[in-house]
């Protein structure tokens, strides 16, 4: 049966979802682990269909201004993908990488971009990987972009692009540890109707 929102998904497809952000996360883990001299762990990812306001406040809330890394989705699939970054997951990035830490996000300089783009990239990178081999399908990806924004407003990009398909976004959340903290991971996850049916087909989960 071919779905019309997010919200149709079962528990069977979500589960399934769900499988391949464990495989992209513990790659991401691994990656991170070599790129940060830690050992990083990402707990088995949480996948969730929430309403945009029920996502915004998942993430913290509209007003907090915050870091996202996005990427678009291209090839057999249309959608985007964000990272988000909080001040103290990006502190952690940045004393591990370059020796540094910042207090607000008006001194990120160019190194420091570059630095969280590059792991926003692993974050998103590693899941869409997994996705696309899991389901023998061919995904290119843009060249990620780093936004500093109010949460509300980093949130409305996929709302803009895809939100007349639906009022509702594909949250992937976990819990990330480096250096004994340990910090939520916070993905969104916003293909087009069309590219979830066939993603669901190719898996062999479309319901019906």
């Amino acid at each position: 049966m071919t779905i019309k929102n997010y919200q149709d998904l079962n528990s069977l497809e979500i589960d399934t979802l769900r499988e391949i952000g464990s495989i992209g996360t513990g790659n991401a883990a691994t990656a991170l682990s070599g790129m940060l001299g830690c050992t990083v762990h990402i707990t088995m990812p949480e996948v969730r269909i929430m309403e945009y306001n029920e996502a915004i406040e998942w993430i913290g809330g509209p007003e907090p201004v915050t870091a996202g890394v996005l990427v678009h989705i291209g090839g057999q699939m249309n959608g985007l993908m964000l990272s988000v970054q909080p001040l103290e997951f990006i502190n952690i990035i940045l004393e591990r990488m370059l020796s540094v830490s910042i207090k607000d996000y008006s001194q990120l300089q160019e190194l420091e971009r570059s630095a969280l783009v590059e792991v926003g990239n692993i974050m998103i990178s590693t899941f869409i990987n997994a996705m696309s081999n899991l389901a023998d399908i061919k995904v290119d990806l843009t060249v990620p972009c780093l936004t500093v924004d109010m949460q509300g407003a980093i949130l409305t990009v996929p709302m803009a692009e895809y939100g007349g398909q639906s009022d509702y976004l594909m949250t992937i959340g976990g819990n990330f540890s480096c250096d004994g903290h340990e910090l939520p991971c916070r993905l969104i996850l916003s293909p087009d109707i069309r590219s979830l049916n066939f993603l669901l087909r190719k898996l062999g989960v479309e319901d019906g």
